[in-house]
Parts: structure tokens; C-alpha cells; sequence
């Protein structure tokens, strides 16, 4: 997860808060852990999470907002959550994981894209082929890992759409991070990007690699991503 607290727009003159979204966190990790599996939080330099603001605006919690309020306890109770190990650590630990879940928002623009940890973490995940799941914002650290030794050049993706992108900096945000365009990137890159309607309940599925829309496209995203994990357990007996 980033760490990141704070995001600069139009080229610094206005500052904003930011972090990880709410709900592209929260339910990603409710299912997981509600399907057995024991989750471990790692941030840079093991600094607790921030949550962007935005995101407890109840129009993202469309029929749950009795999960929004479980969401907002967890991330004040949750020792794990609160405790996170650091990514250095995690790379230590990776023989041990058999997945990963990025969870979008506009911190990790700011901390993750620049972290050199993280093409080591997804270079070991897709070498292993266990599931990888990026979180609207999330994909775009596809982009760490230099062309030449990139496992995922030529696979399908999703990600945050350019109207999403557009929508978030015109009428959210008010104004233009640095890290944008995540979807023309990744097509130059060579993957196969494409899109749902904005606000879809959309994610994609290509081998290990599960990647999603935006913050309504948990159910989409879980159903895929616990599908990915129940056949690398198999492979394992």
C-alpha cells in the first residue's frame, strides 16, 4: 500500500490530500480474508497508510454503507493494519505470499511509482505466476519494470479510464497531477489495455494478473481475483 499523504497538482501550485481509496482497499481485503486467507500490510518504510478523504464520500459505497462504517473502525482498530512491515521486508518474506493486492488511489502515484522495490515485488509474482491483483490507479506500476524485463508486455489490462482520469482531475481534484494517462502508457508499453464505461463494475483477467476500473468495480475485481487464487492453491498440492 502507499504511504503518501499528500499529491501536487498543476505542477505544485496546489497541494491536495490523498492516499490509498477507501473501498478499492477495504473490500478487496474483506474478501480475502473472509475466504481464509491471512493477510499481511506492507507500506514504504512501514509508515501507516493514509486514506484519501475522499473516499469515505458515501457515493462510493453505493448499497453498503453499513461497510463503509466497518471500513472506517478497521482502519483505526486493525493492529495489522496499523503495523505494517516495510516493503524491503516484504521482498524478504515473498517466498511466503502466494498473492499480492495493490489498491489504488493517487498516493501511489507519488510513493509506489518511485519505489524500487516495487518491480523486484511484481517481477517475483509474475515469475512465480501467482495472482496479482492492481486496483484502478494500481496498474500503472506496470510501468516500474524496464521494458526489456517486463513479464506482462502483451497481456491484457485494465486500468483507470482516460474519461475517469479526466472526470477525477476536472471536477474532483481541480487540477493536474504529474503521473497521469495511465491507459496510453500502458498501450505503449505493449499491453492490451481496455476499459468498461466509466464508473463500470469492470476488471480484466489475463493468467496471474487481475486489474480493475475504479472504485465500483470491487465485486468484479474479487470474483476474479479469489478465482486466481483458488487455482495457484491447487497447483500447489
Amino acid at each position: 500500500m502507499s504511504a503518501a499523504n499528500t499529491l501536487e497538482l498543476n505542477n505544485g501550485q496546489k497541494l491536495r490530500q490523498t492516499g490509498v481509496f477507501l473501498n478499492e482497499f477495504y473490500l478487496a481485503y474483506k474478501s480475502v480474508s473472509e475466504n481464509g486467507y491471512k493477510v499481511e500490510f506492507a507500506t514504504p518504510n512501514g509508515v501507516v497508510a493514509t486514506i484519501d478523504e475522499e473516499s469515505i464520500n458515501d457515493k462510493y459505497w453505493e448499497d453498503i454503507l453499513e461497510v463503509k462504517n466497518e471500513a472506517v473502525v478497521f482502519i483505526k482498530k486493525d493492529c495489522s493494519f496499523n503495523n505494517p512491515i516495510t516493503l524491503e521486508n516484504a521482498i524478504k518474506n515473498q517466498g511466503n505470499y502466494i498473492g499480492v493486492i495493490i489498491p489504488g488511489g493517487q498516493g501511489l502515484m507519488i510513493d509506489l511509482v518511485e519505489d524500487k522495490n516495487i518491480p523486484i515485488l511484481l517481477k517475483h509474482f509474475a515469475r512465480e505466476n501467482k495472482p496479482t491483483g492492481l486496483i484502478c490507479h494500481a496498474p500503472s506500476l506496470i510501468l516500474t519494470i524496464p521494458a526489456e524485463e517486463n513479464p506482462y508486455i502483451g497481456y491484457k489490462v485494465n486500468a483507470v479510464s482516460p474519461i475517469e482520469e479526466f472526470v477525477i482531475e476536472k471536477f474532483i481534484m481541480k487540477g493536474k497531477p504529474k503521473n497521469r494517462k495511465i491507459a496510453k502508457q500502458l498501450r505503449k508499453l505493449g499491453l492490451k489495455y481496455k476499459s468498461g464505461l466509466p464508473k463500470a463494475n469492470f476488471a480484466i483477467r489475463d493468467r496471474n494478473l487481475v486489474t480493475s476500473q475504479n472504485p465500483f468495480s470491487g465485486s468484479s475485481f474479487n470474483i476474479l481475483y479469489l478465482e486466481a487464487l483458488r487455482e495457484y492453491v491447487e497447483t500447489r498440492k
